[in-house]
Formats: C-alpha cells, structure tokens, sequence
C-alpha cells in the first residue's frame, strides 16, 4: 500500500529556508500519492537550478541534465514507454529561456509529458539576475537600475503553439496546487503548470502574490474556452490561479505513434540482450 513515505527519499532538500520549491515537493508527493502512480512508474526529469534539485529529493526514477534540455530527455522516455508517467520540473530560467523551445515544440506536438515550472521570476541559484518572467523595472543583479525588456507570458505563448492544458498554481497553496497537479498528470497529451514559487532569499513575491490571487474555478471560468482563458492569461492587475486551458480534442503524440507507426513500444522491442551485452553498451557511454 502506497504511503507519504513510499516518496520520501534518502536526501533533504538543502532549498533556502522559506523556499517555495518545499512546498512543490509537497505538493507533487500528494499528488502521486492521491492518483495511486508507484514510483518506479514514474520518471522525473530536471535541469540545471534551484528547482532542478527535486527529483534528487523525491523516490522516483529521475534525471538531471544540462540547463534548458530536460524537456527532450522527457519526451525521449515517453516516446520509448508511454506507460510512464513522465514530468519536467525546472526553473523560469531553464523551460521559459534556455530551452523554451523545446518547450514550444513539446507543446505543439502535444508530447504527453507534464511540465512543473518553479517560476520564481529570477535567476535564484545564480544568485540574482533577470530571468525571462522578471518583471518590467525589476532591479536585479542585471537590472541594478530596474529591467527595460518586457517578461515572456509563457501561458499565452503556449497556448498559441497548441498546449492543451495549461494552468497555474502557488507554492504557498500546497492543497490547490496538489489538484492542479493531479489533474495535470490525469491529462492525455502536453500540460503545463506554472507554478508561483518565491524565491525568499532573491526575489521575494509572497505577500504580492497573496495580495493579487484569486481563484479561476471561484469566478466560474470555462477552461474549455480558448478566447476567455487567453483573457484570463494577460491580466495584470490580479493573479489568478487555477486551469486556464483544458481539451481533450488533440491526439497525444503517443497516441497517433502507437495508431498510425507501430503498436509496439519500443521499450518492448528490446529483447534477448543477456546482462554482459547491457553492461557492454552502458560502458560505451560512461
């Protein structure tokens, strides 16, 4: 039977004190927990950052690679065993910068793989510079007199590219972010969760952040309305939280591979390789 500890892993997050990746890491573990997923049928992927430290902090299968390119290793398993349960978790500066485009072509492909987002609005790890989603005049390390660019709306930008969920959460709302979570991972095909993280020690945004939130599902919004969540995506006064974008109109990638190339996995299609042939190709890599 499947418990909290069933995810606890050997090492402790050594995240700042405050850090909102704690409550991410919460949130996610309930999220597993309340879907029933075993951890050795999940694979979580990672970058390079603060954010990028979570799956070495939760018992699942796990990868941490190189900064921006987590979402490719991602969609490379999912493709090789859609059974999978396959997530992303990285930073603002990894997925809405560095790698955004894979992002935007995972998005497009509608790649069945569930992408958490820490968006902290700022370079943490490297210890405060501006970040894709830092606000307009924010003084950083690289904006010392206040940032002159414009940030990414990567909500907006992704439904365009075709996602078909999208929605946003707050770390500090553990409960509500565990659903937005659940429901993510339940999704067939791409879905993003930009997750409100503050970083306490950098830029911290909790109290604007509490100031400005509402709730979508509390002022009766239609996820399965693309003009009306592209509305909701470009308000800047209040921060709603919530699922913006649902539909289940679009194929996964999986889907059409398995219906329209093969019906065989191609993790089933690797057979007959005794334990001195795999050791003899992991070598050729290490």
């Amino acid at each position: 039977m499947l418990s909290l500890k069933s995810y606890e892993s050997d090492v402790r997050p050594d995240w700042c004190p405050g850090c909102g990746d704690f409550g991410v890491l919460a949130a996610l573990k309930n999220a597993l927990l309340s879907l029933e997923i075993p951890p050795s049928r999940i694979v979580i992927s990672s970058g390079i950052g603060c954010s990028s430290n979570l799956p070495g902090y939760i018992r699942t299968y796990g990868h941490h690679g190189l900064h921006g390119r987590p979402v490719p290793v991602a969609v490379g398993v999912k493709v090789a065993n859609p059974s999978l349960t396959v997530i992303v978790t990285a930073g603002d500066g990894d997925e809405y910068g560095i790698g955004f485009n894979h992002v935007v072509h995972a998005a497009r492909r509608n790649n069945d793989i569930k992408l958490i987002v820490m968006n902290n609005e700022i370079y943490g790890l490297t210890t405060g510079q501006l970040s894709p989603t830092s606000k307009f005049s924010q003084k950083t390390k690289t904006s010392p007199d206040g940032s002159i660019i414009y940030p990414l709306n990567p909500l907006s930008t992704l439904l365009g590219a075709g996602a078909t969920f999208i929605a946003r959460g707050f770390s500090g709302d553990p409960k509500h972010l565990s659903m937005l979570y659940r429901e993510a991972i339940k999704h067939r095909g791409f879905a993003l969760v930009d997750t409100l993280s503050p970083c306490v020690t950098w830029h911290d945004i909790y109290d604007e952040v509490r100031s400005k939130m509402y709730k979508l599902e509390d002022v009766g919004h239609n996820p399965s309305d693309a003009l009306a969540a592209y509305n909701k995506m470009n308000e800047t006064d209040k921060i709603p939280l919530g699922i913006f974008y649902r539909t289940e109109d679009k194929p996964s990638y999986e889907e059409l591979i398995e219906s329209e190339v093969t019906s065989t996995k191609p993790v089933d299609s690797v057979t007959g390789l005794n334990p001195s042939q795999i050791k003899d190709i992991i070598s050729q890599f290490s």
